[in-house]
């Protein structure tokens, strides 16, 4: 090996270290650059995920401020009163919620109860338990899409195809609020972009079942929102008292005819029924033993004294000749053969031809007076009237009865109807009456056809109606966004013949007349 052999080694490994040298340098440069980029992402990480814990804290106080105001309240009297204080102040405020309960339920559930049980059921059942309820029943949407994709050829035709797409989480509705009262909890939630009311009304039963219990009413609030009413006990379990008869000779003023009390409603409130506006005309379904007798006299009891001063003037038509027959002299109109039938009610169309001459052009409702009463119809067993009589009455009534309903409300003529079989061929004019109200039934279809399409569906399940529970029924109509389950007041043998006293001042005058020569 010479000297230039020497010395070219020499100088490669001059350059060799060299360039370690600086691949060290670059290193360690690069190393304090990756170590600065993962301390500032690590940093970012932390801030946003403080920045997102903030948030949901902040949004949390916002939305729960009854809680957050009652944390604070807590936090501030032990600072500066002490916990020994605030165990003592709780525990005497508990003892007289629980006197309170004891003492007077009514008012203490009016007043300060139900919020209670409101804030405990959100926090404790329905936003723990309703997403996963929501879930097990189909209320929840997938969030993965389905793309479709398009094939178009030279000549113009085309090919339409879709692949499901995987993955994507799935949205549940939000829970709004919580409000309980004596026998409901009403449950908002906030549907998510694609679903609609309808698909609650659909999954009504199997939400009943996942609360365990026996009804859930699902009512529009919004187009976007919905409340889950749970029925936690029923109100309509015992019979409901009907109103009391006035006093003879007293005061009977005060009855508002377009809402009568009936009954009681599933809420706990007063079922009102009108007699005349909006409504009135009223077909009543229900099988042998349902309770119509409960829903026709009912309201008769509460206009008790509207009939004895002649503001209300009754007409009845009984083919069985029993059920109006017992308090028969409250009418001034009975009838109980086809051909009394059709006399009775071509004296009501006379009552409507004067009242429109006498109107006409001055006022597009007629006022109720004693001049001109407001006339009430009730036809017992209406489908034995417009099916099971010869052809030529049957075809004559139909068309009466049709035009009583048509043009009635204007006239002061109501016209209410009780049926056990509410099919069109039985009832041809079932959609001239607006208001339904629906008992036990034999029959889920029967449901429909006497309420209207989607009735049972948004939870009026009349055909489970116990055998138990006459005068127990829904009613849906006009006025009415959804079914209502009610219960009408029980009416005895004894308080129709009081009734039938107080309307006739003790048999002083004189209503009842036969068809053939109907009097006034």
């Amino acid at each position: 090996m010479n000297g230039s052999s020497i010395g070219m080694w020499l100088l490669g490994a001059g350059g060799l270290a060299v360039v370690v040298w600086v691949l060290a340098k670059v290193g360690r440069a690069f190393a304090a650059v990756a170590e600065t980029l993962a301390g500032l992402v690590a940093v970012s990480a932390a801030l946003y995920a403080l920045g997102r814990a903030a948030w949901w804290l902040g949004s949390q106080l916002v939305t729960r401020w009854r809680t957050t105001l009652a944390v604070l309240a807590v936090a501030a009297w032990c600072h500066w009163l002490g916990w020994f204080s605030l165990a003592i102040t709780t525990g005497a405020v508990g003892l007289v919620l629980i006197v309170g309960r004891l003492w007077r339920p009514v008012p203490f559930d009016h007043w300060c109860g139900r919020f209670l049980r409101a804030w405990w059921l959100r926090w404790a059942l329905y936003g723990r338990k309703l997403p996963g309820w929501l879930r097990a029943c189909g209320l929840a949407v997938s969030e993965s899409a389905v793309p479709v994709h398009v094939t178009v050829n030279l000549v113009g035709r085309r090919k339409l195809s879709s692949e499901s797409a995987t993955g994507g989480g799935v949205r549940v509705p939000r829970l709004l609020g919580v409000r309980s009262g004596a026998s409901w909890d009403e449950v908002r939630v906030e549907l998510v972009p694609g679903q609609k009311p309808e698909d609650f009304d659909d999954a009504a039963r199997a939400l009943a079942s996942a609360r365990k219990v026996s009804r859930c009413q699902v009512r529009e609030l919004a187009p976007n929102v919905v409340s889950l009413d749970f029925q936690r006990r029923d109100l309509l379990a015992h019979p409901v008292a009907c109103a009391d008869l006035p006093e003879p000779g007293g005061p009977v003023d005060g009855v508002d005819l377009r809402r009568v009390p009936a009954g009681r409603t599933e809420y706990g409130g007063v079922w009102s029924v009108p007699l005349t506006g909006p409504g009135a005309h009223t077909l009543v379904v229900g099988a042998t033993g349902a309770g119509k007798n409960s829903v026709m006299w009912s309201p008769l009891i509460s206009v008790a004294g509207p009939i004895r001063t002649g503001v209300v003037r009754l007409s009845g038509i009984d083919p069985k000749g029993m059920e109006l027959a017992y308090g028969r002299g409250i009418y001034t109109r009975y009838a109980v053969s086809g051909k009394d039938a059709l006399a009775v009610l071509d004296d009501l169309l006379g009552v409507m031809e004067d009242r429109k001459r006498e109107f006409a052009g001055l006022l597009r409702s007629v006022p109720i007076s004693i001049e001109h009463p407001l006339e009430v119809l009730d036809i017992d067993e209406i489908g034995a009237l417009t099916r099971y009589v010869d052809r030529k009455t049957r075809e004559s009534i139909v068309e009466k009865v049709a035009i009583i309903t048509t043009q009635g409300r204007a006239l002061g003529v109501t016209a209410r109807g009780y049926v056990q079989e509410p099919t069109k061929d039985t009832v041809p004019v079932r959609e001239l009456f607006p208001r339904r109200v629906c008992l036990r039934v034999t029959s889920k279809t029967h449901v429909g056809l006497a309420l209207g399409e989607g009735a049972w569906e948004r939870g009026a399940w009349a055909n489970r109606i116990s055998e138990d529970a006459p005068g127990v029924g829904f009613v849906w109509g006009e006025g009415l966004r959804e079914p209502v389950r009610v219960r009408a007041g029980w009416v005895s043998d004894e308080r129709i013949k009081a009734f039938e006293r107080y309307v006739t001042n003790e048999g002083a005058n004189t209503r009842v007349v036969r068809a053939e020569g109907v009097r006034r």
